[in-house]
């Protein structure tokens, strides 16, 4: 790694203090260690209440680097594509998918929940990963649902015009187009009703979170956890969240950019994590990273765009302090290096996925149907087995 790397790897010493001391030492003495940044994680992993996923990506069947080389194996279509492969990692198919795993599990639990608007909850705006056939994103700020304003409050400082502006544009309509927005927005103005007061009336949060606006993702996961303690309000049971961040296409600076990046994830997942502890629902609530894909070893001043990447699992049931998958060879064309230390995934997404669909409570047979990938893969291999 060093020599792949020699402008951006951390020195074994600043290492010293992050290493990983699994329940289960892999084989060779094989040890990694996460960046100093990551360090809030650690306690978490020595807890076992975190774990790391090695070398997972997108991949449409298990695929070795001859069968990549020679070409006789289907592969994601439009590999190293930013857009493409996040869609893929959301939907199991390129841009222009329509429904994500996500938003398909949703489509099987939605029932059970009191009001199906809560039950794909996207923070950070629009995303493939929580549509369904028939579950929709409900999208919120980091302040809660977003506000018609002229509805919301009285309009032009008259409550009748603020009436009249809510059945304007809820009426129905013979339109077929007119008639649908009107429902939309009608769904909206409910939920935002609904949502607004139970986070209102809900408990407030004593752990500290970083201070609103210095940090996005924590902004996002701290109004998760507002959202968590309000599913009994709102009649949820099951729930799928969506939160993101960007900023990790270092083409250049990364050893200067990914530093605060990797900081900004730490601070959030730890303090989101403590307040799942707080509500008495961290068994409850597991929460996963995943991202288009992983960066290639060879780099100058960033790297370019990879494949396969490490992951991170938390939660009150995710049985952590361990790895799971198989570790990379790091090496220059090495068995998992199918170029500029671009790694082969060694678990696909579809796997990833389908363990935390068991642990929601979907089937077997369901989860083909969500994953249509996951038949390639056989029974056995379906559930990695972290939570």
């Amino acid at each position: 790694y060093q020599g792949m790397r020699p402008t951006q790897a951390y020195t074994q010493d600043q290492l010293a203090a992050t290493v990983l001391a699994p329940n289960v030492a892999l084989a060779g003495g094989l040890q990694y260690a996460i960046a100093p940044e990551l360090a809030p994680l650690l306690p978490l992993f020595n807890a076992g209440k975190m774990g790391v996923m090695l070398n997972v990506g997108t991949l449409l069947q298990p695929t070795t680097k001859a069968q990549y080389t020679a070409g006789n194996v289907p592969l994601p279509p439009r590999l190293f594509s930013h857009n493409d492969q996040q869609s893929v990692w959301q939907s199991s198919s390129p841009e222009g998918a329509t429904s994500g795993w996500g938003g398909r599990m949703g489509d099987l639990f939605e029932s059970g929940n009191g009001n199906a608007v809560f039950t794909c909850i996207n923070v950070s705006g629009n995303a493939v990963y929580l549509s369904g056939k028939t579950a929709t994103q409900y999208q919120v700020s980091t302040n809660g649902p977003v506000a018609l304003n002229g509805v919301a409050k009285p309009l032009f400082g008259s409550a009748a015009c603020s009436s009249a502006l809510r059945d304007l544009v809820t009426a129905s309509s013979t339109n077929v187009f007119e008639n649908e927005y009107a429902r939309i927005t009608a769904r909206s103005l409910s939920a935002g009703g609904t949502l607004s007061s139970a986070l209102a009336g809900g408990p407030a949060i004593a752990t500290p979170f970083p201070t609103p606006g210095t940090n996005g993702l924590a902004d996002q996961l701290k109004l998760v956890a507002r959202m968590i303690s309000t599913a009994d309000a709102v009649g949820a049971k099951r729930q799928v969240f969506f939160v993101s961040m960007g900023g990790f296409d270092t083409h250049d600076g990364l050893a200067t950019v990914h530093p605060g990046l990797l900081t900004a994830v730490a601070q959030a997942l730890d303090a989101f994590y403590a307040a799942t502890v707080e509500l008495g629902v961290a068994n409850q609530v597991t929460t996963f990273t995943a991202s288009d894909f992983g960066r290639t070893l060879t780099a100058n001043d960033g790297s370019d765009h990879g494949w396969g990447s490490m992951h991170f699992m938390l939660g009150g049931a995710v049985n952590g302090g361990r790895y799971y998958g198989t570790p990379p060879v790091v090496a220059n064309d090495g068995p998992d290096d199918v170029g500029q230390g671009r790694l082969l995934p060694s678990t696909s997404v579809d796997q990833y996925a389908a363990t935390m669909g068991k642990w929601l409570g979907i089937s077997d047979t369901d989860l083909l149907t969500v994953l249509p990938n996951l038949a390639n893969w056989d029974a056995s291999q379906r559930n990695l087995g972290f939570v």
